[in-house]
């Protein structure tokens, strides 16, 4: 098991998100731990968990699977509302496709007054990746009901976040 802290972009929020991921064969399980005053971020409240597109437009958790030497990758995005989406890339930021070999995502989701945890269980033999080795990146965006939206990730390499950027796939599995 790996455990994660994501980094945020500009650090102005006092928030703090940890985790895990951990990798047994054909599955994968990440855990995000978003803590600190929930009072102040925006958290979708959960409904009939549906693919969704924009969910980055407010607070969701997001991780990514690359291809070990490809420039292929895949991305993840899961709402605290259950809502999902997956993406698949041939490059940086080219050929991105709905990814239609995941029909859904059993996203869960606990939460108390000052931590939001999701849980992700995901069958990497439904993207035939079961024996691949695998870099992946962790992120998340968090929403602030000033309207503030803050980028977290494992690293910010460049001057602008940028979660698709395959230098902050520091995970390998």
């Amino acid at each position: 098991m790996n455990e994660f802290l994501l980094k945020p972009f500009s650090p102005s929020v006092d928030l703090t998100i940890t985790g895990s991921i951990e990798r047994h064969s054909a599955n994968l399980m990440i855990r995000y731990d978003l803590h600190g005053d929930l009072t102040a971020v925006v958290i979708p409240s959960p409904t009939l968990a549906v693919r969704q597109h924009d969910l980055w437009k407010t607070t969701c958790f997001e991780f990514f699977l690359g291809l070990k030497n490809s420039k292929q990758y895949w991305e993840f995005n899961l709402s605290p509302a259950g809502h999902w989406n997956v993406y698949r890339f041939d490059g940086y930021r080219q050929g991105m496709q709905e990814e239609l070999a995941i029909a859904a995502l059993p996203v869960e989701v606990q939460q108390t007054s000052t931590t939001l945890m999701l849980t992700i269980a995901l069958n990497l033999e439904q993207l035939e990746l079961a024996e691949q080795s695998l870099d992946v990146a962790i992120a998340s965006v968090v929403e602030s009901k000033s309207g503030e939206i803050t980028y977290w990730a494992l690293t910010h390499p460049e001057l602008e976040a940028d979660f698709h950027r395959r230098d902050s796939f520091l995970i390998q599995l």
